[in-house]
């Protein structure tokens, strides 16, 4: 369905109703308003609000242009035994591409200043080959945790489709930053706080199509997303007793279930 003309009693109810037969998520749309519409009085002159939802066109993620003779798979073999968090999604773009290489360190352990500098240089290097010359990276670290966040006019480019690109990239930076380091860091990456942002989306994507299946009485399929996403569904819908949920699919096209309880 490439757009939908949705009525409602004002705006948001038309736009809310819209998104909810899209199946999609309010940042992903442009809302052309047709009417605001009116209240009336003692239920004479109203009017319904009307808007024209469309998905927004998927942007194009340009290519790598210094590519280097080391790939992924070598930045991961001496880190067969990490677990990568939030990590199962890998933007395909990225995914076919050699990775530029990382230096190796003299020292057998890197201090955390040298492996947030390493990093962040690393990303630096992807953003800039993917043609983002304006990145800016400031971090805060929390134990073993390293939040990098990122700013750029550019920003679409680093978080890509529902935030494929992103995702990749905060896979990647957690290679570099656990390579030859002798400790263990859980790296996350955000560019403009996308991922809060997207963290409220989901969860009112969840109340409404949670909703959706309970007035149908059918169970609603959503469309394929990461495992940290799904995650955010789940928990969304876990103090619900009228629907359950579960995963279906296999990675990268697993998706989540809302099913009612009858």
């Amino acid at each position: 369905m490439s757009e939908i003309r949705q009525t409602g009693k004002t705006v948001e109810d038309a736009i809310t109703s819209a998104l909810e037969k899209l199946n999609t998520l309010r940042d992903q749309v442009n809302v052309q308003v047709i009417t605001e519409g009116k209240r009336g009085f003692l239920g004479f002159g109203a009017v319904l609000a009307e808007v024209i939802v469309k998905p927004i066109p998927e942007e194009p993620v340009p290519s790598f242009s210094s590519i280097s003779d080391v790939k992924e798979e070598e930045l991961v073999k001496e880190q067969v035994s990490v677990q990568v968090s939030d990590s199962e999604f890998v933007a395909e773009e990225i995914e076919e591409l050699d990775i530029p290489e990382v230096a190796e360190s003299a020292e057998p352990a890197l201090t955390d200043d040298e492996i947030i500098a390493e990093t962040s240089a690393y990303i630096c290097q992807i953003a800039k080959d993917m043609g983002v010359e304006d990145l800016q990276i400031s971090y805060e670290t929390h134990g073993k945790v390293i939040h990098f966040q990122l700013e750029s006019e550019k920003a679409a480019y680093l978080i890509g489709k529902r935030g494929s690109t992103l995702n990749a990239l905060q896979q990647l930076a957690q290679l570099v930053a656990n390579k030859g380091t002798g400790t263990y860091k859980v790296v996350r990456v955000d560019v403009g706080d996308y991922r809060i942002r997207r963290e409220q989306a989901l969860e009112q994507l969840a109340e409404r199509m949670a909703d959706k299946a309970i007035r149908s009485g059918q169970k609603v399929q959503l469309e394929p997303m990461p495992s940290n996403e799904r995650k955010v569904l789940h928990h969304a819908l876990a103090d619900r007793l009228d629907i359950e949920t579960y995963s279906e699919g296999k990675d990268p096209r697993r998706y989540l279930v809302i099913e009612p309880i009858v």
